[in-house]
């Protein structure tokens, strides 16, 4: 259960001063719905209104706080033009105005012939010293809470900068005080505060560098959040090593089969992989372990192996992807293997129904079936294997940790999860901390290097003349379309709009895919361009993952700068996959930001994932990185993981300490720790202590 210190900071946000239901709405989007979420919602700027000036020294675009004495109040004759309320000091006047306002309430809270404080930005107007809606108005009581540094939040619709400082400003004064989570002599090293003191003080800023995430403050939360994050998944570890596993060793008869059946040799990074793998599987613990590689680094043919080491002992193996396109692909690759090996491979998808499902379940469940490839569909209740040994995971982070936890649970299995997307390695600590790490980063032989090159979208009829001849010569061609905010129906009407265009040139030639499509059509359009009855296929980033024709030589993106590096890397991953020259054109429309150049120039410079990835990183930060497409990867509020880099190594190390020294968490430190990982809601971990 959640300790009782934290049961204030759980409580929902309409529980503050002056947040009702609609205040709330526009808060939530902000910030979050519990009072913690304010906590994590650090300001981006600052205002100071400490600039005190004489009104006819006041200089304009500066923010001022000035004493003034209300002289008079001038209604407009009509609502289209400004309420005024003019004010004067010794040294001259200054008109405060109001669009659309409200006259009573003026009046109350700027009686005439009484002195009052104001502060806004000053203005010069027709030769009128003004102030706009001013911030502030307040009594000269009031005028040491003014003249001060004003934090500057990121806000909503709806929301107001007075609102929500507020509604936080009473937020933290019911912010508790728990016992130290961080280690004594590592707090005391970078010279950190109490918890309590670090939040305040970030949520307090008195200039521009205190916003700066270096700050004492701002490194000692990061470092919380790093630490809860680390801690959590090193007890998802425990957990999975606590569980009883069983020792998985094969003869390698069936492995030697397969590869020399194999038109190529394992790559050095294959073998060491494979290594990896099968020491780790030959254990009595429960494997759980990350194969991690580029774009064509050959991870099918080691997850293959490594499941035929399975098969080798009598137990079987199951393949997961995340789509059925994708599943139908590893199908491809794997059967002609199997034959080789002797054994026989199911499919399970959506799209098995009836009779032809029936037959896969009662192989699966008798036991005559030792090899499974599918979709999310191989782990229904309805799935009964008889005795799997080797779960494998295409595409980790469509899923999630959770996930895999639930895989586990179909049997005493090992499990292989693989991943295509390089990361770096502080955003891979962060995701699969819970993990041993393989990673090839090396590409087979015969794998053809992709040239690439970009340039303005003026010259699209060029680029159309460009696609002509290449069609002439039997390529065939990828044309992705623009990312349009984030929206699935704009990028399907672009998509849609450049299909009627293509079509006009090339007529039944070219093909349309996009995310909206059902799946049949989608698997139809598909199928089209693999077996040659399309050659330009138009597409949305819906081919972005795991989508295989070899003889796709072109690849051409449309607004290549609106792209990440990490999108642009899968995307050119789709060609140069059969050997033969291929080309990716990266259009843009100019004038290009600093950033969009950056990235267009390593597109240039290198096809090397990791590479890619780190640099992704540098230019993007973690939180951009990460989005949505890549849902299973954690999201921080307060760490920066381009920043932060070395808390998360020393959080990463920590953690594990901890759970060497004290596993259940029942040292005072422990306990205190059990506190942090219920603040950052990392409540399921905690279940592992019990369960374990």
């Amino acid at each position: 259960m959640r300790p009782e210190i934290l049961f204030p900071l759980f409580r929902p946000i309409t529980s503050l001063p002056g947040v009702g239901p609609q205040v709330a709405k526009s808060m939530e989007k902000a910030a979050g719905g519990h009072v913690v979420d304010l906590y994590w919602h650090l300001p981006g700027g600052v205002i100071d209104r400490r600039y005190a000036p004489v009104v006819a020294e006041a200089r304009p675009g500066v923010v001022a706080t000035i004493t003034v004495k209300v002289d008079r109040h001038v209604k407009p004759a009509n609502r289209r033009l400004p309420y005024k309320v003019y004010c004067s000091d010794d040294t001259g006047v200054l008109a405060l105005i109001f669009f659309h306002a409200h006259g009573d309430y003026l009046k109350r809270v700027l009686p005439e012939g009484e002195r009052r404080v104001v502060s806004g930005k000053v203005d010069i107007f027709n030769q009128e010293v003004q102030i706009t809606h001013p911030d502030h108005i307040a009594t000269l009581d009031e005028i040491s809470s003014l003249q001060a540094v004003e934090p500057v939040y990121p806000l909503s619709a709806g929301l107001s900068l007075k609102v929500l400082n507020k509604a936080l400003a009473f937020a933290l004064k019911s912010a508790p005080e728990p016992e130290e989570w961080i280690d004594a002599a590592y707090l005391s090293r970078h010279g950190w505060k109490p918890w309590i003191q670090a939040l305040k003080e970030a949520h307090k800023p008195q200039s521009e560098a205190d916003l700066d995430p270096h700050t004492p403050a701002r490194c000692r939360l990061a470092y919380d959040e790093l630490l809860a994050n680390q801690l959590a998944l090193a007890m998802v570890r425990l957990n999975m090593r606590r569980r009883s596993g069983r020792s998985i060793s094969g003869d390698g008869g069936m492995r030697q089969k397969v590869i020399a059946a194999l038109p190529f040799s394992l790559t050095a990074a294959q073998e060491r992989a494979l290594g990896e793998i099968t020491a780790d599987m030959a254990e009595n613990t429960r494997m759980l372990r990350l194969l991690q590689g580029d774009v064509g680094s050959g991870k099918t043919v080691v997850a293959f192996l490594a499941m035929l080491n399975a098969v080798e002992t009598g137990v079987q193996a199951a393949m997961m992807a995340p789509t059925e396109i994708l599943a139908r692909q590893h199908l491809a690759t794997i059967e002609p293997l199997a034959e080789a090996a002797g054994v026989k491979v199911a499919l399970l998808t959506g799209r098995e129904k009836g009779k032809a499902r029936q037959a896969v379940l009662n192989g699966l469940c008798g036991g005559e079936t030792a090899l499974a490839v599918g979709t999310h569909a191989l782990f229904q209740d309805d799935v009964v294997f008889k005795d799997l040994g080797l779960a494998v995971i295409d595409e980790q982070h469509r899923f999630g940790v959770h996930q895999r936890l639930t895989l586990a649970a179909k049997g005493c299995a090992d499990m292989l999860v693989m991943t295509a997307t390089p990361i770096p390695r502080t955003l891979m600590l962060t995701a699969y901390g819970d993990m041993d790490v393989s990673r090839l980063t090396e590409k087979p032989p015969g794998r053809a290097a992709v040239d690439t090159r970009v340039m303005p979208l003026e010259r699209l009829g060029d680029v159309t003349g460009a696609v002509s001849r290449s069609l002439r010569k039997g390529a065939r061609v990828y044309w992705v379309c623009p990312l349009i905010e984030e929206s699935e129906a704009l990028d399907m009407a672009a998509a849609e709009d450049r299909f009627e265009s293509l079509k006009e040139v090339f007529g039944e030639r070219v093909g349309l895919v996009h995310g909206r499509m059902k799946g049949k059509d989608k698997d139809a359009a598909m199928k089209g361009f693999a077996e040659g009855a399309v050659d330009v296929l138009v597409a949305t980033t819906v081919i972005e993952v795991g989508v295989d024709v070899p003889e796709a030589t072109v690849m051409i993106i449309e607004h290549a700068e609106r792209f990440g590096l990490a999108q642009l890397h899968q995307l050119r991953g789709r060609i140069g996959r059969g050997g033969k020259p291929s080309t990716c054109l990266l259009l843009y429309a100019g004038p290009l930001t600093a950033a969009a150049n950056d990235r267009l120039r390593i597109m240039r410079e290198t096809d090397d994932g990791f590479k890619i990835a780190e640099e992704d990183l540098r230019l993007r930060g973690a939180g951009d990185l990460l989005g949505a497409r890549q849902s299973g990867l954690p999201e921080f509020r307060l760490a920066d993981i381009a920043v932060h880099g070395e808390l998360l190594a020393a959080a990463r190390d920590d953690a594990q300490l901890i759970i060497d020294r004290d596993p259940d968490l029942t040292s005072k430190r422990g306990q205190a720790l059990r506190t942090l990982l219920y603040l950052f809601e990392r409540d399921a971990a905690v279940k592992y202590l019990r369960s374990g």
